[in-house]
């Protein structure tokens, strides 16, 4: 079979959807429909995947470039001539193989379009809607987004929902950690990296946020519960990954407080060196205002590490309070403080509560498992256009 993968930007989940396709008999090709001035995955396409060339993938798309788009995408339609398209984002890619009439279309939700994108406007609502009518499956990786699609027309039946997992062999917890596995985080204080050798805890208390600095992810909920925690607890660290539009903001937060000393900031991180920090840490958290089933909350609970997370109904399917974490009222950054409080005094549990966490993870997000479901939206679609 022939599938033409269209997706809004390169990203860790297209690579991943990719290069297990790519292990198919089936023959893929790869669309981008955007580029938007920033590089979201450095890992290469495998060699398998042949890279469609059209008008689009060069910079930015809005609803002014839709016109030339589509008539661009009606022409790799006919030169292409795949068997089936997979979409997403809803209300981009899958939205413009909509219009252009093209079936089978399985639809990809990426979480942000039904949480977000949906409610903008009329318009981004109608897109939504026309969408969905004119797929013959969608895939979803929670339950949240599957009923906000049947909220939207969807039909039940031709929903396919499954975590889209991770590799359990990179991300996993190791209770043998020597400091040899330190050196990729040596620009983190010395107190930091040592925190956790050959299952040896120091004083130290080191909390982990791995989301980019936007205001989507609460980034500056969690900085405000920091300097409040931190003044009760000197021996907290934080460990704030990546960076984004509020990195001015979170350092005049973390200066006002006092506490400039206790943050390390290593910047973007290798998806190779990622477990070492989860691995580090005593508590990952996230203050996330909108999700689906989170990838970062996935590898961090993976690791052995139990989770503070936002209450939004995304994470409530991944976190049982006092039992692999705890969830506090979204963009309340008193009672994330209290949370980060409460981990603290509850320290001796962790280990035991991070392996609930990682077993959950093992049984419900193995991307080995779980990528054979695709197919079942694919044999959704081929039957329903039939």
């Amino acid at each position: 079979m022939r599938i033409l993968y269209f997706t809004r930007d390169y990203t860790p989940h297209d690579l991943r959807f990719l290069a297990k396709l790519a292990k198919t008999e089936h023959q893929i090709c790869y669309l981008q429909l955007e580029r938007r001035g920033h590089a979201t995955e450095d890992r290469p396409l495998p060699p398998e995947i042949e890279i469609v060339h059209w008008a689009g993938g060069r910079g930015p798309a809005g609803w002014r470039d839709g016109p030339r788009l589509l008539a661009d995408l009606r022409r790799v339609i006919r030169l292409v001539k795949p068997d089936l398209i997979q979409a997403g984002p809803l209300q981009r890619s899958a939205f413009l193989v909509a219009l252009a009439g093209f079936r089978p279309l399985v639809s990809m939700s990426w979480g942000y379009d039904l949480l977000i994108d949906a409610n903008r406007n009329a318009l981004w609502r109608w897109a939504t809607r026309f969408t969905l009518k004119h797929s013959d499956a969608l895939v979803g990786d929670c339950n949240t987004i599957r009923q906000l699609a049947i909220s939207h027309g969807m039909r039940n039946e031709r929903i396919v929902t499954f975590p889209w997992g991770i590799d359990l062999n990179h991300f996993s917890d190791q209770s043998a950690v020597t400091s040899d596995q330190y050196s990729v985080a040596s620009d983190l204080p010395n107190d930091v990296r040592m925190s956790a050798v050959n299952g040896q805890r120091s004083s130290v208390f080191t909390v982990l946020s791995t989301r980019g600095w936007e205001p989507i992810y609460g980034t500056d909920v969690i900085a405000r519960a920091f300097v409040q925690a931190a003044q009760q607890h000197p021996e907290l660290r934080l460990v704030m990954l990546g960076n984004g539009s509020l990195a001015g903001e979170l350092r005049k937060i973390f200066t006002r407080g006092r506490v400039d000393d206790l943050v390390s900031f290593p910047g973007h991180v290798g998806y190779a060196d990622l477990p070492r920090y989860y691995r580090m840490a005593d508590l990952y958290v996230c203050a996330s205002h909108s999700d689906g089933t989170s990838i970062s909350l996935l590898e961090a609970m993976a690791c052995g590490r139990p989770a503070l997370i936002s209450d939004i109904p995304g994470h409530r399917e991944w976190v049982t309070p006092e039992e692999n974490g705890w969830l506090f009222a979204d963009g309340n950054a008193d009672a994330l403080a209290q949370g980060i409080l409460h981990a603290v005094e509850q320290r001796e549990r962790l280990p035991k509560m991070g392996q609930a966490a990682q077993l959950l993870v093992e049984a419900r997000a193995d991307w080995e498992k779980n990528f054979p479901k695709l197919f079942e939206a694919y044999k959704i679609a081929l039957k329903g256009s039939g």
